[in-house]
């Protein structure tokens, strides 16, 4: 495994080892080559006495980390190569690694923090965020399923609030992030400098981050977290678009109109996984999602989804098939890949 990137910067700073992501212009996204050079140095610093603990952040002011670089996946799967699915098998092995780090793991995110953002901070022990935060799972609109592990973390959401991020791809803030308990404490970004240095020093990461915590106001849903939990309980898809429609509110409305653009298939797959998940550990909710993409990678629905909102553009996507009723056989997508099984 190459363990250097150019766009991973790496410093010893005392008793801390500090991760960047540094691709700013392309909002931090992971690269093949970023998520080897972090799974080395993880790996590193994890044998490495002197390094008390870990700190990951992003550079630049507009993301911690947008996701993985799904057009590479994509492009993969149209040439005919594994190159998307060997991707895919390292990026969630990273997250295994993280999910399991040995020494406090600290996450410092700000902006947009989505996809495989999620999954190189959200399995860290802290969770730090600033006011900028722009949190989502969006997989559903390219066809495609939540993972990094994410299943894992969103079934444990408070409330139905997992279900409703992973089949919608809603984008949250600060607020909400923390109430679903994605994020363990707000801080702010001013701040988020003298938080390392204090690391650095060899403070407890308890103490330190105590010091800068502060309280994150009421999310935009805050008030509707007990509409989530009533709608997002229902028996299927059918049956959450059911008692949306019955709803009627402003909130409901769209949020079946979002639903209602999402990949049909990739509605059934996110419902069923998320309800297993809730009773699997990190690893077998990624061996879980490492099924379902090698199968959902070759299928029309992920190459139309990136086509219609990565590469024309024109967030038209036509689903195949087209109707939550049209979806059978999901059965075949969760079965065991023998010899190709992650762990």
């Amino acid at each position: 495994m190459d363990a250097s990137d150019p766009h991973i910067k790496s410093e010893k700073r005392g008793s801390l080892g500090l991760l960047t992501l540094d691709r700013p212009a392309a909002l931090n996204a992971l690269t093949h080559g970023m998520i080897n050079a972090l799974a080395a140095q993880l790996s590193a610093w994890a044998a490495d006495d002197t390094v008390g603990c870990v700190a990951i952040r992003g550079a630049g002011d507009r993301a911690f980390c947008a996701g993985g670089d799904i057009r590479a996946v994509q492009q993969s799967v149209v040439a005919g190569t594994d190159e998307g699915a060997a991707l895919l098998r390292d990026e969630y092995h990273l997250n295994a690694l993280i999910g399991a780090y040995p020494k406090p793991y600290v996450a410092l995110l700000h902006g947009i923090t989505m996809g495989g953002g999620a999954g190189v901070s959200v399995h860290g022990r802290y969770r730090l965020a600033d006011a900028s935060l722009d949190f989502a799972m969006p997989e559903t609109v390219i066809g495609f399923i939540p993972d990094v592990g994410s299943s894992y973390f969103l079934a444990r959401c408070p409330g139905a609030f997992g279900l409703y991020l992973a089949l919608t791809g809603a984008r949250i803030g600060l607020g909400d992030a923390q109430a679903a308990g994605l994020v363990t404490h707000a801080v702010g970004r001013a701040d988020f400098d003298a938080l390392l240095d204090a690391l650095a020093e060899g403070r407890a990461v308890e103490e330190a981050v105590r010091r800068f915590a502060r309280r994150a106001p009421d999310g935009a849903l805050a008030a509707q977290r007990r509409h989530i939990e009533t709608i997002f309980s229902a028996s299927s898809v059918e049956a959450i678009l059911e008692r949306l429609d019955r709803d009627g509110s402003d909130f409901a409305k769209l949020t079946s109109q979002a639903i209602r653009a999402r990949s049909p298939t990739s509605l059934k797959l996110v419902y069923r996984q998320i309800r297993a998940a809730a009773h699997l550990d990190l690893k077998q909710c990624l061996a879980m999602e490492y099924r379902l993409a090698l199968r959902i990678l070759p299928g029309h629905d992920f190459r139309e989804g990136v086509r219609a909102a990565l590469i024309d553009k024109d967030r038209d996507p036509k689903w195949q098939p087209s109707a939550l009723a049209g979806v059978a056989d999901l059965d075949g997508f969760f079965a065991s890949l023998g010899d190709q099984e992650l762990f």
